[in-house]
């Protein structure tokens, strides 16, 4: 007996692992919600960083100026402002700079000064308005040349004079702006990583999650719909709306689903019991043709009767089936001459006897782009209601005669046929349900379903169906075929 060979515990736990990812890949808004938040850390920290260093780098300056101007103080108070060279390079170390300039009245009076520099000093005034300058020159220190010297202007504090001006070398302001920038860089980049970690965990706990949950409620709604879901949570928010507003309708799908299921259910007993029916019908029938060859004058009187309610009870059965359809098929459009399906209609409608006749108003070679058998169905629905309307009325009373009118005219998008009739109008009770299903004009035959089916046909085609008017002068329906 040969033993099946089976796979690694190493390999068992790797497919394992690729099917859960493959069953449950990252969250891509959780991804994009991440990198929001990082995106934001870093702005942030570019609008912490950026006037941190410009306050730093001013702020350095300013206290090389107030040093230099102390020392200038010191200075003009010896006789002639005669300073030792190496009392000058002791006072030059003490305030950090190379050189001290006051300036009054137009007249510049050089105090002390360092050996000759290697390059020209860049100058900042201090005196001026310029807050894009003093953004930029941070880091035109911290990326300038090794060898780079500011010379700084600015109003004395505590000289009568009109400005003091001195000369520094900016590689040690380079030095203490980096160990600045390190230093405002971690305590920074530590407040943004909790605050955007609290704001991450915030928005995860008040809009992931949530989002999670109706996510996977709609999901397992999707694979049964039967099943009972969460309940949707207590919240008041938009996001509570959202999960009540969705429980809602999985409810009313539901409900429409069992519904569904027992119509089903319903049209096939109502197709069995219809089989069994029709086929009683018939039976009953070939009874009834029976029965006419039968010299009772007395079956004779009661058999008319007896087939009118076998042919009402055969065409409600016949539309029933009909009705009990899923869906109408497309229709297949092709180019119907009008004067043709009219003719034809009005011969199975019955309008070839004496007393209710066919009057056409149609344009010549007229053509509608429909399919012909759901013309034709539609056009013997309208006809054979109007017939029944005349000859029903001319039953409870003298026998007379009646006319139905099809108008053709020609719109800017296809046709409209008007089919008319001089009957007796439709009941105002019912002209409102006319086309609904079992809803008749008459109560003494018509199943109530010829309309409905001609109005699914019309629609289907792209147009519509509609009762224009109904009166004791009679009735009139317009039937729209675009093009």
């Amino acid at each position: 007996m040969t033993e099946v060979a089976r796979p690694a515990p190493t390999r068992l736990w790797t497919q394992t692992l690729r099917e859960r990812l493959r069953l449950n890949p990252p969250d891509a808004l959780a991804r994009r919600l991440m990198l929001l938040t990082v995106a934001f850390a870093v702005a942030v920290e570019i609008l912490i960083i950026t006037p941190s260093a410009a306050s730093f780098h001013e702020r350095w300056l300013t206290d090389r100026l107030q040093s230099a101007e102390l020392t200038s103080v010191a200075v003009q108070a010896l006789p002639y402002s005669a300073v030792e060279d190496d009392t000058a390079d002791q006072l030059l170390a003490i305030g950090g700079v190379q050189s001290v300039v006051v300036g009054d009245q137009g007249v510049r009076r050089l105090l002390l000064q360092a050996p000759n520099l290697s390059r020209t000093p860049e100058l900042i005034d201090l005196r001026a308005n310029r807050t894009v300058s003093r953004l930029i020159d941070p880091w035109r220190t911290l990326f300038g040349h090794p060898d780079r010297s500011i010379r700084v202007v600015a109003r004395p504090r505590y000289r009568t004079d009109d400005f003091i001006e001195v000369v520094t070398l900016a590689q040690p302001l380079k030095a203490e702006l980096r160990t600045f920038l390190l230093n405002s860089l971690l305590v920074s980049l530590l407040v943004s990583v909790v605050a955007g970690a609290l704001l991450y965990g915030g928005l995860a706990f008040l809009v992931l999650q949530p989002l999670r949950r109706v996510t996977r409620s709609i999901e397992r709604f999707a694979r049964e719909p039967e099943a009972e879901g969460e309940p949707p949570s207590d919240r008041h928010d938009e996001i509570g709306r959202v999960e009540r507003e969705l429980a809602r309708m999985q409810e009313e799908v539901r409900l429409s689903l069992r519904s569904r299921a027992r119509l089903v259910a319903l049209g096939e007993a109502v197709a069995k019991i219809n089989h069994d029916l029709r086929n009683m019908l018939t039976s009953a029938q070939l009874a009834s043709e029976r029965l006419a060859e039968s010299p009772d004058p007395e079956v004779a009187r009661v058999l008319p009767r007896l087939e009118r309610a076998l042919g009402r009870a055969a065409a409600l059965s016949r539309n029933v089936l009909e009705y009990g359809r899923s869906e109408e098929p497309e229709p297949q459009r092709v180019s119907v001459p009008l004067a043709t399906a009219v003719t034809v209609a009005a011969e199975d409608a019955g309008l070839t006897s004496d007393t209710v006749r066919l009057v056409e108003t149609l344009p010549a070679k007229a053509t509608v782009q429909a399919d012909p058998d759901q013309l034709h169905r539609i056009l013997v629905n309208l006809m054979r209601n109007a017939r029944q309307a005349i000859q029903g009325d001319a039953k409870r009373k003298a026998p007379r005669r009646g006319t139905v009118t099809v108008t053709a005219l020609a719109e800017e998008d296809g046709w409209l046929l008007l089919v008319a009739d001089d009957g007796p109008g439709i009941p105002a009770r019912v002209s409102q349900q006319l086309f609904d299903p079992f809803v008749s004009g008459r109560a003494s035959e018509g199943t109530g379903l010829g309309l409905t089916i001609s109005r699914e046909l019309a629609n289907g085609h792209g147009g519509s169906l509609t009762l224009v008017r109904t009166g004791e002068d009679g009735t009139v329906f317009a039937l729209r075929l675009p093009d």
